[in-house]
């Protein structure tokens, strides 16, 4: 964790705007569509929410204990191309601090 990221559990469209109010500029979805079931909001639902709120959105869905190295270069161009502070979320979470911290064991953060 540092002040450019954040990770959560599963958000919905319904809080964005807490999102925005925590001060984030950009979200990184990390949760693959459907994986919860017809309950779970789907990326583009989350997405219309975050752009109407000004805020960057990346879908990048990820399979928990499959991440692969493509997985972590393509998270941190996109890490390093949004505007900061990111929120990254899937499941729990702990899928995309896995990213993250993969990422960053490699050396691939500017941050």
């Amino acid at each position: 964790m540092s002040e450019n990221v954040g990770f959560a559990g599963q958000i919905g469209p319904e809080h964005v705007e807490q999102v925005v109010e925590k001060g984030f500029k950009s979200i990184i979805n990390n949760r693959p569509d459907m994986e919860g079931g017809p309950e779970q909001p789907t990326s583009a639902q989350i997405e219309e929410a975050a752009r109407v709120a000004g805020l960057d959105y990346v879908y990048q869905p990820v399979v928990a204990g499959q991440i692969t190295e493509l997985d972590v270069r393509t998270f941190a161009n996109h890490f390093n191309e949004l505007p900061k502070p990111v929120l990254m979320f899937c499941r729990t979470g702990n899928r995309s601090n896995n990213l993250y911290q993969l990422a960053k064991q490699m050396d691939l953060l500017d941050d």
